[in-house]
């Protein structure tokens, strides 16, 4: 059995980032940002010594990377920040599973059949797997925004848009401070789970808490409802004790004032590492005068991905309540 691409892509990618890492000590994330920008721009950056440079143009004529699909380089970068991430301490230095990722692009794909075009915004955009899952799904011409505050995340986001010729525009920033950003069709975001320090800012918002910190992934819910437009989307990857929480009747009434309930979908504990990790997505739509609540929200636990015949029924059932919900 030969190698895969993205195995190839994968393996040439690793080799390069330790290369570039044992020169320059830093994170491996740090040196994988500079490798895709090597395999992107095709050139050699300047402060290198001569032997890392050598080896480095050496790696360089070894790949064509023509030779492979964007899926695949969506594949093997995914690879390579999977296993930087696995070195790496900070929390938000984690990526969305694959398979949730699949999810919410099936997901994005029902709410905007209707749609001729579509403006996607995604506020946590990290290494921007989610948001080019999404794109790879969607069929109609897109404008893709994302924004991430951590200057490593956001450089292999670039990249990784190069690598895989996606247009998206991205905002360095904080995503709870004001965008220069027109209202989009969809938000998509899995959203960071925590405290936001900054009370100041977190004061501009309806679920800021009462006192004390105020909960990072309530404020980005509802910075999402701000930059949606009336009847646009929302969607969501939610730890599951969303809706339990010692803030969540603010939440709750917050939601039901401004969006109609879609669905909440509950991810199979076997993709996240232990049970208090486990995350549900929830699907919002943004009130406008002429929507309306579906008659029934999509509620669904989805299986264990490993079971075949589970998952194929459960996908017949979404596809079948989709069908309902887009005539209504």
């Amino acid at each position: 059995m030969g190698k895969s691409n993205v195995e190839l892509l994968y393996e040439w990618l690793d080799q390069t980032t330790n290369l570039i890492q044992q020169q320059r000590h830093e994170p491996y994330l740090d040196s994988l940002a500079t490798t895709m920008e090597i395999l992107f721009m095709q050139e050699i950056p300047e402060n290198q010594d001569d032997i890392t440079s050598h080896k480095l143009q050496q790696s360089i004529t070894e790949l064509d990377l023509t030779d492979f699909s964007k899926e695949d380089v969506r594949k093997a970068t995914q690879l390579a920040m999977l296993k930087g991430m696995k070195d790496s301490t900070q929390q938000q230095h984690l990526m969305t599973p694959e398979t949730v990722a699949l999810l919410v692009a099936y997901f994005a794909e029902k709410v905007m059949l209707a749609n001729e075009k579509v403006r996607i915004f995604d506020p946590a955009g990290g290494t921007a797997n989610l948001l080019s899952t999404v794109l790879d799904r969607l069929q109609q011409p897109v404008e893709a925004f994302a924004s991430e505050v951590d200057p490593t995340l956001i450089q292999l986001a670039v990249m990784n848009a190069n690598l895989q010729e996606k247009q998206i525009e991205f905002f360095h920033q904080d995503s709870i401070r004001p965008f220069l950003l027109d209202p989009v069709d969809l938000v998509v975001a899995d959203l960071p789970v925590g405290y936001y320090p900054d009370d100041v800012q977190a004061a501009q918002y309806e679920l800021k808490a009462d006192e004390g910190h105020s909960y990072a992934h309530h404020l980005f819910i509802e910075q999402g409802m701000n930059y949606t437009k009336p009847g646009g989307y929302m969607i969501f990857v939610v730890p599951d004790f969303l809706f339990d929480s010692d803030q969540s009747d603010k939440l709750h009434r917050y939601i039901q004032e401004y969006a109609h309930i879609v669905g909440v979908v509950r991810l199979p504990e076997s993709v996240f590492k232990s049970e208090k990790n486990v995350k549900s997505i929830l699907i919002l739509q943004k009130k406008s005068q002429d929507s309306r609540p579906p008659k029934q929200p999509l509620l669904v636990q989805m299986p264990s991905l490993k079971n075949t015949n589970a998952m194929a029924d459960i996908l017949g059932q979404m596809n079948n309540w989709f069908q309902t919900y887009n005539k209504e």
